[in-house]
């Protein structure tokens, strides 16, 4: 799938076993049955990380280096590497996780098959920081009652099952970009909010029920292990503002000011 471009984003190479994860990473891509027309790297200004991936062999994978001089949470970086990006489709990889070898074929295929489509969720495989099972990420869109469409994700799945994963998604850089990309002012469910809000503008989304992506769930360092166990720990209340403010904010497409304690004062 030459017209997709896999975007990157790291802030740190000191996060526990980087070098290996990034390198099943790499790999995953080097592999892919259907190559890919780029892969974008975001960065930090991190030395250690910069000299790592200038000395890294990528063997013919084409990709650029984008050095992130501004905000290096997950959201900006993302969007940053969307907005260097020259193809038609993007795509969101973390250097945790891994794409299925034919998971660009299979989306190639799809949109072949679906022209109206703008964005293909995968079926995802979450497994914990030892690589054993954990469980299914975006199969609820083919629950029974779930949704009349199915295969599609709608407003209505949505906002009765948060547990969506877009890392790994493919879309239109003209639709992510349509709706504002991601906000990094939303914390803890930036993704479910950002799903929400494709899904408001109409963005038609498709799971496709093959398996395409493997996420490590919950890895030490992670985003979302800081926030339930590390320095950003939330507390049960956080934890339900930010869902709540998810279902509040995808009506609007830029990232607004949104905090905690301003409403727990």
């Amino acid at each position: 799938m030459e017209n997709v471009t896999a975007i990157l984003p790291i802030n740190s190479s000191k996060n526990k076993g980087f070098q290996e994860l990034f390198k099943g990473c790499i790999t995953s891509i080097q592999n892919q049955s259907s190559q890919i027309g780029e892969l974008i790297i975001v960065h930090s200004i991190e030395n250690d990380l910069i000299n790592f991936l200038i000395d890294y062999d990528f063997g013919d994978l084409k990709y650029r280096l984008v050095k992130n001089e501004g905000d290096t949470d997950f959201a900006s970086q993302v969007n940053l590497g969307v907005k260097e990006s020259k193809t038609e489709w993007i795509s969101i990889i973390e250097f945790d996780d891994e794409y299925a070898s034919i998971w660009f074929k299979n989306v190639q295929t799809y949109v072949d098959a679906y022209p109206d489509v703008n964005g293909f969720l995968p079926l995802v495989v979450d497994v914990d920081s030892k690589g054993i099972f954990a469980g299914f990420t975006n199969e609820a869109v083919f629950a029974a009652n779930m949704n009349t469409d199915i295969g599609y994700l709608s407003s209505e799945v949505l906002l009765n099952y948060q547990n969506f994963q877009s890392s790994g998604m493919v879309i239109r850089k003209d639709a992510f970009e349509k709706v504002g990309g991601l906000k990094k002012n939303m914390k803890l469910t930036f993704v479910y909010e950002f799903l929400l809000r494709l899904s408001h503008n109409s963005v038609k989304i498709m799971t496709i029920p093959r398996i395409g992506y493997k996420h490590t769930n919950m890895r030490e360092g992670s985003i979302f292990w800081n926030y339930k166990h590390g320095e950003n720990k939330l507390s049960n209340d956080e934890v339900s503002f930010w869902l709540e403010s998810a279902k509040k904010e995808y009506f609007f497409n830029e990232d607004r000011d949104i905090k905690f304690e301003t409403v727990n004062g």
